[in-house]
C-alpha cells in the first residue's frame, strides 16, 4: 500500500509498505479520506514534535476514515462495510521506518476497544494504547468528509468537559485555527453566552463571527483589556487554543472570581510563569494539551445529531482540497496559514 512518510525534516514521500494485517481485536480499514493537523502534523514533519525530532523516516497522519474491510476473530464492534474513524498504523512492517501514527496510509488499523475491554485485555501487555479508545464505528449515514471532522471535533467538544465549561459561559478563545473556530462553532451549539475570538488573520476572525462569535479581536487589540467596562462584567473563561505562555498573562485579568483559564494548545515553553496578581483572589487554571479520552467518545453521538440536524458540516472548514500523491503541497498550503481544514482524497475511495 502507499504511506506518507516523513523521510527527513521538511521532506515527504509516497512509499510502498506492506499492507497491516489486523490481530484479533483489529480491524482493517481502507482510507475513504483524511485531514491535515495544522499544528501537529506540521511540527511532527519540521522535527519539532516532542519526543519524535530524531525518528525519521515516520508514517505521518492521525485523522482518517474509511471502511471496514476484513476483521479478526475477536471484535465484536466492527464488521465488514462499517464506516470507522481514528485508524492508526503502529507498525509499518518496513524496516528503518517508525510510526507517527500512520493514519495517512491507504490501509489503517482500528482495535475494538471495548472488546479488550469486556474481555480482560485492555493493557500494555496485549498491546493496548489509550488511543483505542476512540477508534469507533460511525453510522452508515455520516458521510466521510464529515466523519473525518470527527477527529477535531471530539477532542474540542470533550474539552469542554475538560475546562467544566457551562451553557450561559461567556468566554474569550485565544486562536481561530481549526481548534479556535470549533470552539466557537460548537460553542455556540452548547449553548455558551458570549463568545470572542482573537486572532491576528482578518478572514479568520470573519470566518469566527459567521460560525456565532459576538466580537472579534485582533492581538494587542485595546479593547480586550476594556472588555468588562465595555459589557459591564468579567468572563467565566478564557480557552488558550494556541498554547503560547504570554496568553496567560493576558487572560488572568479578565476572569471573574472563581473564572477559568484554560489551556488547549500544546505549550511551546517548558517553563509556565504566572503573574496571580493579574488575576482575581480565585481562579482556575487548567491545562489539557492531550484530550480525556473517555470525554472525547462520548462527544460523539451529539456531533452526529448536530450532523443530521443540518447545524454541522464540515463544509464550513473544509477550505482546501487535495489528492493524497499532492500531499507536499498541502503542507505548503498550511504554512501559509490561509487553511482551515485540507482534506486529502484518496484513489480506492472509489473503488
Amino acid at each position: 500500500m502507499k504511506s506518507v512518510i516523513a523521510i527527513a525534516p521538511g521532506e515527504l514521500a509516497i512509499l510502498d509498505t506492506p499492507q497491516p494485517q489486523p490481530g484479533p481485536y483489529q480491524a482493517l480499514v481502507r482510507t475513504e479520506c483524511a485531514c491535515l493537523c495544522n499544528r501537529t502534523d506540521s511540527e511532527l514533519l519540521a522535527g519539532k514534535f516532542p519526543g519524535m525530532e530524531d525518528k525519521f523516516p515516520f508514517a505521518l497522519g492521525h485523522e482518517s476514515v474509511g471502511i471496514v474491510v476484513a476483521v479478526g476473530e475477536k471484535v465484536r464492534n466492527f464488521k465488514v462495510g462499517d464506516r470507522a474513524v481514528g485508524g492508526l498504523v503502529f507498525d509499518l512492517q518496513t524496516e528503518g521506518v517508525d510510526s507517527g501514527w500512520g493514519g495517512f496510509g491507504e490501509y489503517t488499523l482500528a482495535n475494538d476497544h471495548d472488546a479488550m475491554v469486556a474481555d480482560g485485555v485492555a493493557d500494555e501487555a496485549h498491546g493496548w494504547v489509550e488511543v483505542f479508545e476512540i477508534q469507533t464505528r460511525v453510522d452508515a449515514d455520516i458521510p466521510p468528509e464529515q466523519a473525518v471532522l470527527l477527529c477535531t471535533w471530539r477532542e474540542v467538544l470533550g474539552a469542554f468537559r475538560d475546562f467544566h465549561l457551562q451553557p450561559g459561559d461567556d468566554v474569550l478563545i485565544y486562536g481561530a485555527g481549526p481548534v479556535g473556530l470549533s470552539f466557537v462553532k460548537l460553542g455556540r451549539l452548547f449553548g455558551l453566552g458570549w463568545i470572542g475570538i482573537v486572532d491576528r488573520h482578518a478572514d479568520k476572525q470573519a470566518k469566527a463571527l459567521a460560525f456565532g462569535a459576538d466580537a472579534a479581536f485582533a492581538p494587542g487589540d485595546i479593547a480586550i483589556g476594556e472588555l468588562a467596562k465595555i459589557r459591564g462584567k468579567k468572563l467565566d473563561a478564557v480557552i488558550d487554543a494556541v498554547g503560547h505562555p504570554d496568553i496567560v498573562q493576558q487572560g488572568l485579568p479578565l476572569l471573574r472570581r472563581g473564572g477559568s483559564h484554560c489551556i488547549y494548545g500544546v505549550l511551546t515553553h517548558g517553563v509556565l510563569h504566572i503573574d496571580k496578581t493579574k488575576a482575581d483572589f480565585n481562579f482556575n487554571l487548567f491545562v489539557h494539551q492531550w484530550p480525556t479520552r473517555r470525554y472525547e467518545k462520548e462527544s460523539q453521538a451529539m456531533l452526529c445529531r448536530w450532523i443530521r440536524e443540518g447545524r454541522l458540516t464540515s463544509a464550513d472548514f473544509i477550505t482546501h482540497r487535495f489528492q493524497v500523491g499532492e500531499i507536499t503541497s498541502a503542507f505548503k498550503a498550511v504554512a501559509n496559514r490561509k487553511v482551515i481544514k485540507a482534506l486529502l482524497e484518496y484513489p480506492t475511495a472509489q473503488a
